[in-house]
């Protein structure tokens, strides 16, 4: 009986298989699966760990392994129980170093939940106060910090590594690169910074790029003309003083400009709304977009504004274009080029954004994507760190803060 019960006992709990040959290791599989992730090959990977768990029910870095697997892949629940199956079994520095690091990577995946970054720095200092000169620990804090936003942070810890000279090197330097690149665009507005880490821009991104940190509605309402209620009141004095041939002469020009573009108040009150983004998480600034009436980033004919849709460098070019009109008042730069010579191998004259391609790179606002061929490259996407670059150089051409 009591054989029967020992027995019943042990085929209750995990089952672990023999290794086969000299590479049959937990180390093994879990140093494979780490590669194979590397190229993300997740279901490959994933087996490897589940192999290492098999040989060595204890082995914490297959169930860290795991997680990996599971945080790249969406699967944030799973990933939280690998991880914890992780945390319980650790028992070397390696190991512990090894699963806080995964633990810092987890709580990155889940920065959309409050108190996250704490978690990442709690996991952080319990990897470097088991080894200061652990990389990864750095690499991935820099990680963190470059999602929190704190560029200045980020990029100490990817010069930290590569001052260790232990890892990660060209990823840190990589990472640097990039931040470097966003700190010359100096985003001024939380909206800006998070377009910075965008790789391609939607024309979402672009609305509230254009709201936010060009502050185009109240560009627009200082540079365009107003009612006339209002401009009668404003310019009540001026004209007093005026001989009679120059009020007609400035009443004249009001009314051409008055004409020519809609202004900001008269969009707000039609409203223009799309059909398309009652759900969407940047409506407020695609309605803020379409009252303003920005060339490039209206509704289609059937009344969408598609946000989603990735937006090419080329038409992004005549936005930027619209808005140099209508600041500007330079009203003839949309045809000023029509006739002129491509700057560009791949921008023919008969290409739809040819004008705009000229008007904004003669202004130097945007620039060759390759500068080896001189391709522009019109119909590839725009990255968020290009989009506020140019918005800074469009600031400096009209001269505004």
């Amino acid at each position: 009986m009591i054989f029967t019960a020992l027995l019943l006992l042990s085929s209750c709990g995990p089952k672990e298989r023999v290794a086969v040959s000299q590479l049959d290791t937990p180390g093994h599989h879990t140093y494979t699966g780490l590669k194979l992730l590397e190229f993300e090959k997740y279901s490959d990977a994933r087996r490897e760990f589940k192999m290492a768990t098999q040989l060595d029910a204890n082995y914490s870095k297959a169930y860290a392994g795991m997680a990996l697997v599971n945080i790249s892949t969406g699967k944030l629940s799973a990933a939280a129980d690998d991880l914890e199956k992780g945390l319980k079994t650790a028992q070397t520095g390696d190991e512990k170093l090894f699963v806080s690091v995964a633990a810092i990577r987890y709580q990155t995946a889940k920065k959309s939940d409050p108190g996250w970054l704490e978690s990442v720095k709690r996991h952080f200092q319990e990897a470097v106060s088991i080894d200061a000169q652990y990389a990864p620990a750095y690499f991935f804090m820099g990680l963190a910090c470059e999602e929190a936003l704190d560029f200045d942070q980020a990029a100490g810890m990817f010069d930290k590594v590569l001052q260790l000279n232990a890892g990660h090197i060209e990823d840190a330097s990589k990472q640097l690169k990039f931040i470097k690149s966003v700190q010359q665009a100096n985003p001024t507005t939380e909206a800006g910074k998070r377009i910075a880490l965008k790789e391609v821009l939607t024309r979402a991104d672009a609305a509230m790029l254009l709201v936010e940190e060009l502050k185009i509605k109240d560009l627009y309402h200082n540079y365009l003309p107003k009612p006339a209620e209002e401009q009668a009141k404003e310019n009540e004095a001026a004209n007093a003083s005026m001989s009679d041939v120059e009020k007609v002469a400035k009443e004249m020009e009001k009314m051409e400009q008055f004409h020519s573009f809609m202004t900001l108040q008269e969009k707000e009150s039609v409203k223009l709304l799309a059909n398309d983004i009652a759900l969407h998480p940047l409506k407020h600034y695609i309605d803020a977009i379409l009252e303003t009436g920005v060339h490039g980033l209206e509704n289609d004919p059937k009344g969408n504004f598609r946000p989603d849709e990735i937006l090419s460098r080329g038409e992004y070019a005549i936005v930027l274009e619209d808005i140099l009109i209508k600041v500007t008042g330079e009203k003839d730069l949309a045809a000023r080029y029509v006739n002129s010579k491509s700057l560009f191998p791949d921008v023919p004259i008969e290409m739809p954004y040819f004008n705009a391609i000229i008007s904004v790179t003669s202004r130097g606002i945007m620039e060759a994507k390759n500068a080896k061929t001189g391709e522009f490259a019109p119909l590839k996407p725009l990255s968020g760190v290009e989009a506020l670059r140019t918005i800074r150089k469009l600031k400096d051409d009209l001269k505004i803060d």
